[in-house]
């Protein structure tokens, strides 16, 4: 996927919002100021937020590290070409965006939950 591709998926996840950040940084959120990804992290990266029990796993794969200043949050980075399969990475896109609905209180996750 080229990060327009990534963009516009973002964009298309329940209650997704795209906001300029920190200079040029890309940044998808949801319920105003709740991240999910970032886009041209660092330059032309992604970075996104992964289940805490896959994080390892995920910054052991080539082209994967763990995302500067995120990581303690269990956020994950990479650069362009990303070095997920299409698929996959819109999987891993939904499952970021769900792991930060599911910390909203319960009134805001209506309307956001897939």
């Amino acid at each position: 996927m080229s990060p327009d591709q990534v963009a516009a998926f973002c964009l298309q996840l329940p209650g997704a919002r795209e906001d300029i950040k920190w200079g040029s940084n890309r940044v998808f959120s949801i319920a105003g100021n709740k991240m999910f990804a970032i886009l041209d992290f660092l330059g032309d990266g992604l970075a996104f937020k992964v289940d805490h029990d896959l994080f390892l796993g995920y910054v052991d794969r080539p082209g994967v590290r763990p995302a500067p200043y995120l990581a303690r949050a269990h956020w994950i980075s990479m650069a362009t070409p990303f070095p997920f399969g299409d698929e996959e990475l819109r999987q891993l896109l939904t499952r970021s965006h769900q792991l930060v609905v599911a910390r909203l209180p319960k009134i805001r996750q209506v309307g956001l939950l897939l």
